[in-house]
């Protein structure tokens, strides 16, 4: 029996390819800080927003887990007081586990959730060395080795 021939995919016009992209939550954050030059990637059903080599903030919304959405910072242990002095609601993430790590969230349903963003986003305009930092190097594995 002869296989059946498929016919090439029809070329979609780039309008269509756009409008199918979703934009990501909380997209007045890129605003507030697009002369940083942002860019995003896809991490853990998430949005990373990077500012050169260092990731400084992921923004979250999603259907579960929802008391860790809204917008986190990529900091250190140490800094968490001294952040939370200007940002009242930071906070540690649930999602991630129990225990303090170095993501801290401002929470979506915070009553000055949007304030606070704000604030966190002139702190990076300002170039807050407490927010961000550079992700560790993925090591390639090697397969088949012993």
């Amino acid at each position: 029996m002869p296989a059946k021939r498929r016919s090439p995919p029809r070329a979609r016009p780039a309008e269509a390819i756009v409008a199918r992209k979703k934009s990501p939550p909380f997209a007045f954050v890129l605003d507030e800080i697009d002369v940083l030059e942002p860019y995003t990637k896809p991490m853990f059903g998430c949005t990373a927003v990077y500012v050169g080599e260092r990731i400084v903030l992921c923004l979250r919304e999603r259907p579960t887990g929802t008391e860790d959405n809204g917008v986190w910072l990529a900091t250190t242990r140490e800094h968490h007081e001294s952040l939370r002095v200007d940002l009242p609601s930071l906070r540690s993430i649930g999602v991630l586990g129990d225990g303090v790590t170095g993501w801290q969230c401002l929470p979506a349903g915070g009553e000055h959730f949007e304030d606070e963003v704000l604030r966190a986003c002139a702190l990076l305009r300002a170039e807050d060395p407490r927010i961000g930092k550079i992700p560790k190097r993925k090591t390639p594995s090697r397969k088949g080795s012993r």
